[in-house]
């Protein structure tokens, strides 16, 4: 048995000092009083700071120079899981943005194999898209982006162990379909949309559950006509994940949506693309080629100014890391840390259903850690109880 002691623990119950978390095989085993240690225990004295579950982003698209969709296969999965846990991020789905069908078969192949294969992190897959609305399409290929026809719906369902969340536009999409997608067990959420508020509660109603990268590529909120983002904010049976880089969203709309939402509501992703942990970037050297552009579809993505854009300035993901998420939301959203740590693991755990294995720190759970310092900078992480050190508190 290992006990972690010398750094504050974030626990379901707030940030508490003065504990130590026990681990055994993978799994946490209990939460101590340092002077309750067992006897016989390894003891890992960590240098203060604060140790918190690891984040789970369930929007990443790329990272480490590696983009999913160029490259739908085990290698690209454990590349992009690489990069990402530089930054805390010890669960992460790959996004499989619009793209042909052929492709969506090779990423769902990709993350079965991934998934058998135990690569560290994958936790199953997110489809965002290719059943969008084509005037809300940001930077997805329009060439890409259809209405659901035979087969499509059995594809989506078919990951077959994991988790599978997808994004749709619901007022292109049959409610029914959307029930029959969720009752096969996919996490459904809304986004690249211009639903109104109606069509929110109808497909609220039939199993849709969240909304992806709240006010972003949906119909903006209005005083007498909520749009998507109104709909997203208002009911409560909708969880959102959101952008938190300054780029993507108003630190003022950051503020008001965490005001909104209740709590567990929610959560952080990152929308990561290539760049993210690359040498050039997002400055986490992981061995792979400088990347300070690359092709998304039919179109080239740069880094401007700190963003990523199309050539007519569209933004296009972004270079969001977890960690970096967690400090903006601290720093100038004035959130509390417990909570911007919740909304960066606990609460995206809860939106994917797995929170019965990861996302806090509490016994039985799997020993999926970061560490942070005072900076809020990523210190080491641990996957399954196995650390690596990072260098981005260093």
């Amino acid at each position: 048995m290992e006990a972690l002691a010398g750094a504050r623990l974030h626990t379901p119950e707030g940030i508490v000092a003065g504990r130590a978390l026990l681990l055994a095989e993978g799994t946490i085993r209990d939460i101590v009083s340092d002077d309750a240690i067992p006897v016989g225990a390894r003891v890992t004295r960590l240098e203060g700071g604060t140790l918190a579950a690891g984040f789970i982003d369930l929007q990443v698209n790329g990272g480490g120079g590696v983009m999913f969709n160029d490259a739908p296969g085990v290698e690209a999965i454990a590349a992009i899981g690489r990069a990402h846990r530089a930054f805390g991020t010890t669960g992460f789905l790959p996004t499989y943005i619009s793209g042909p069908r052929a492709g969506m078969e090779r990423a769902v192949t990709a993350a079965r194999e991934a998934l058998d294969a135990g690569v560290l992190g994958v936790l199953g897959i997110h489809f965002e898209g290719p059943h969008l609305n084509p005037a809300r399409r940001g930077a997805h290929d329009a060439g890409a982006i259809r209405p659901v026809g035979e087969g499509d719906l059995a594809l989506l369902a078919s990951l077959g162990t994991g988790r599978t969340l997808v994004t749709l536009a619901p007022e292109c999409v049959a409610a029914a379909d959307i029930a029959a997608l969720a009752a096969q067990g996919v996490v459904v959420a809304a986004g690249h949309s211009e639903a109104d508020a109606e069509t929110m509660r109808v497909a609220a109603e039939h199993g849709l559950s969240g909304v992806t990268h709240l006010f972003n590529a949906m119909g903006p909120l209005h005083h007498r006509e909520p749009g998507t983002a109104g709909a997203a904010l208002a009911d409560d049976r909708l969880a959102c994940g959101i952008v938190v880089d300054g780029a993507h969203v108003h630190r003022d709309m950051v503020r008001l949506a965490w005001r909104a939402k209740p709590g567990g509501k929610l959560f952080l992703v990152s929308d990561a693309m290539a760049p993210v942990g690359a040498p050039s970037g997002a400055t986490a050297p992981v061995g792979a080629p400088p990347v300070d552009a690359f092709r998304l579809g039919g179109e080239m993505v740069r880094i401007e100014e700190g963003c990523l854009r199309t050539d007519d300035g569209r933004l296009a993901g972004s270079l969001l890391t977890m960690s970096r998420a967690v400090r903006n939301c601290v720093a100038w959203a004035g959130i509390p840390l417990e909570e911007a740590l919740a909304m960066a693991a606990a609460w995206p755990a809860d939106f994917l259903g797995v929170a019965e294995s990861r996302g806090r720190l509490a016994p039985g759970l799997r020993a999926d850690l970061v560490w942070l310092d005072d900076a809020l900078r990523v210190r080491a992480t641990w996957i399954g109880g196995d650390r690596t050190d990072a260098s981005e508190g260093r």
